[in-house]
């Protein structure tokens, strides 16, 4: 479906908010620590959306089981750590040729939708995921990522000085976010729970004054410095 042409104002609160970039909050589940050579079990992207006063709130969930790539490298210690099953009959796997195509148009998409430009990784420890996500995109031969390559947000470095705790469960629980540790080290769930702590640091920072959406017709360009 075409979105409608307000949706695609570069003046939107969204678009003007991060300098043109749309957070969409990522988190893997892998096979090891090595973006090279581990495989990429686990994706999940929730985008998000903000209100016309500048709150920003978590949109869509895009969740993936991912088939480990021919010759990728698995640690039992992270099967172990993360619960997954691979060869549960419940497991709805897909190979990354498919993952990743599918979920990286889904991301263009929101990028266009908020009058965006490019697209920003946000997770809790953010580099963990770029790196396989860019690994992923490299093997799937995928030329229009929309990620920035290496800029990102970080959530445990935002919930440190947000919130006085790195860890996600306990951020969370600082934040008055629910957070189930049962449900935790699966992508979608972790992914939500990231994307809810991201905009709760946001927009405390707006209540506090730290931002406020720029007035009808108001660009950065037509600013006085």
């Amino acid at each position: 479906m075409n979105q409608p042409e307000a949706a695609k104002d570069p003046n939107s609160p969204m678009a003007s908010r991060f300098r043109g970039y749309l957070p969409v909050v990522i988190d893997v589940e892998t096979g090891g620590f090595n973006a090279a050579t581990d495989a990429l079990l686990e994706i999940a992207a929730v985008t998000l959306t903000m209100d016309e006063d500048g709150t920003l709130r978590p949109d869509e969930t895009f969740d993936f089981h991912v088939d480990p790539f021919e010759g990728a490298n698995i640690e039992q210690s992270a099967l172990d750590f993360t619960g997954i099953d691979l060869e549960s009959p419940d497991r709805p796997a897909e190979p990354e040729s498919m993952v990743m195509p599918d979920l990286m148009k889904a991301i263009r998409r929101a990028v266009r939708a908020h009058g965006c430009t490019r697209a920003v990784m946000v997770a809790h420890n953010a580099h963990f995921d770029l790196g396989f996500v860019n690994a992923a995109v490299a093997r799937c031969n995928i030329k229009r990522n929309p990620f920035h390559p290496f800029s990102c947000f970080d959530t445990a470095t935002l919930a440190g000085l947000a919130c006085g705790q790195t860890v996600l469960a306990k951020a969370c629980r600082v934040a008055g976010i629910e957070f189930s540790n049962s449900a935790a080290h699966s992508a979608g769930y972790d992914a939500e729970k990231t994307a809810e702590l991201f905009c709760y640091i946001v927009n405390q920072w707006k209540q506090l004054g730290g931002w406020t959406p720029p007035m009808p017709g108001e660009t950065e360009e037509s600013e006085s410095v």
